[in-house]
């Protein structure tokens, strides 16, 4: 199993949770891209640094971890997004559907920050 993380704003986690917490949102039509990333670290930083500190996320930010399947996790690309610490898994907006069906278990949040600190 692959274990990858998403960081999310408050009305991507709303969709989440509104699913039993078993799926993502499918992606807007201007997003052909699901990019969860490969490290809580690099998770962190954008949750924490970008969801958080923006008004369009109500100054908010989560961390979701979640595991899919390896066979399924190796059939997409795992990309370099500004540096070696900064991995995503690239999947086509088409296939969000069957990574949510090659879930193992349940979505969970693991961190939460607001105006960039962590709470909780």
């Amino acid at each position: 199993m692959m274990k990858l993380w998403r960081p999310v704003g408050r009305n991507e986690l709303e969709k989440i949770e509104a699913a039993g917490m078993k799926g993502f949102p499918p992606r807007l039509p201007e997003q052909p891209i699901f990019y969860p990333v490969l490290s809580f670290d690099y998770a962190e930083k954008i949750a924490r640094d970008w969801n958080s500190t923006c008004p369009d996320h109500d100054h908010v930010g989560f961390v979701t971890e979640f595991e899919v399947d390896d066979g399924f996790a190796e059939s997409f690309e795992a990309n370099e997004a500004g540096g070696s610490a900064h991995r995503e898994l690239w999947v086509p907006a088409e296939e969000l559907e069957a990574l949510n069906r090659n879930l193992l278990g349940p979505i969970a949040v693991v961190a939460a920050y607001h105006n960039g600190e962590r709470v909780g």
